[in-house]
């Protein structure tokens, strides 16, 4: 079962959206040098829609986003959690939906997300702001996937 740790409304987790990011815990990635360890642990209140219900009733006005950040031992519930939201669009709330990954590869219901951030932590090699960084973030735009890993990457304005 998907449990939220904790969650918070972030400016900077998906270019160009106001986002909802729901921590969830029992990761089971281990990414040596991960900034949320607490996030292996088994703890939060379960993911349901009394949870997202009310969520949204609170912030749904004041977010573009909702993000699921992290989930990887059970995507398959990462993803119908993700289209529960977007079904909410009838009620006026129009949220896009995110999922950040440690997997390498595409959720196999890919089509419940607007982005998908893959790519285990390495230290060596930096989160997305780092030009090195072996994370990538996508936008689905149509039937396909923009990599805009880039957009996370300060300009040198001295140039």
């Amino acid at each position: 079962m998907l449990k939220v740790a904790s969650f918070d409304i972030v400016f900077q987790e998906i270019p160009g959206e106001v986002t909802l990011a729901l921590n969830l815990s029992n990761c089971p990635c281990h990414c040596p040098g991960c900034h949320s360890q607490h996030l292996a642990e088994d703890i939060g209140e379960e993911v349901n829609e009394e949870l997202l219900n009310g969520l949204l009733a609170r912030y749904g006005a004041m977010i573009t986003c909702v993000a699921f950040m992290g989930g990887d031992a059970e995507p398959e519930e990462v993803a119908r959690w993700a289209k529960y939201v977007k079904g909410l669009q009838a009620t006026g709330y129009g949220l896009r939906t995110a999922w950040y990954s440690g997997r390498m590869n595409m959720p196999k219901d890919e089509k419940a997300f607007d982005y998908v951030k893959l790519g285990p932590y390495i230290e060596s090699l930096g989160g997305l702001k780092s030009e090195k960084t072996n994370q990538r973030i996508y936008k689905r735009e149509d039937d396909s996937w923009i990599d805009i890993t880039s957009s996370f990457w300060k300009k040198n304005l001295a140039n």
